[in-house]
């Protein structure tokens, strides 16, 4: 074992005795800060359980319909013709939705053009850059009551777009077949 993980083993040990000893040794009573945090984080969760059932859903039907499918082969020519790899189009059409969705999609673009292809190195940056919308949106705008999200979508889709493209064109810079 090297220093390095010896240290890392210890990481976790240290951060909970610390917190157990700021909690022993507060002037506050160390079990009702406990009980009400965790009563606040179970009313976060049950209010953000509609927005997320939806976000559910709603991929899963997409998904499930075919139009995943469908809208995958139709782009697949137009992105080949801007410069995106076609390989990556079922990816870039998750990749907004669905994070599990993205990932089966990253996943089979690993097995089916292995670790080292340009298309793999792409979804890596794609995928290390980039987040759910819908489900930010969905989610975190809910959470905190936001309610004028009006522009919030288009933002993020073009900002996303433009994430695309630039990973791409940051992988040609630095990818080494």
């Amino acid at each position: 074992m090297t220093v390095l993980e010896y240290v890392a083993s210890l990481a976790l040990p240290a951060v909970l005795l610390l917190a157990a000893l700021l909690f022993l040794f507060s002037k506050k009573t160390g079990f009702s800060s406990f009980t009400r945090g965790g009563r606040e984080g179970l009313e976060s969760a049950f209010a953000l359980m509609p927005s997320l059932v939806l976000v559910i859903i709603g991929v899963k039907m997409l998904s499930a319909s075919g139009v995943l499918g469908f809208l995958s082969d139709f782009l697949s020519a137009p992105a080949a013709l801007i410069g995106l790899p076609s390989e990556l189009v079922p990816l870039l059409i998750t990749r907004p939705f669905s994070g599990s969705g993205s990932i089966a999609s990253y996943t089979e673009l690993m097995k089916e053009y292995g670790a080292d292809s340009f298309v793999s190195f792409c979804a890596s940056v794609i995928m290390g850059s980039s987040d759910t919308i819908v489900y930010i949106i969905g989610i975190y705008f809910s959470s905190v009551g936001v309610k004028k999200s009006r522009y919030a979508f288009p933002a993020a889709f073009c900002v996303m777009i433009f994430c695309v493209f630039f990973c791409c064109f940051v992988s040609r810079l630095f990818f080494r077949a």
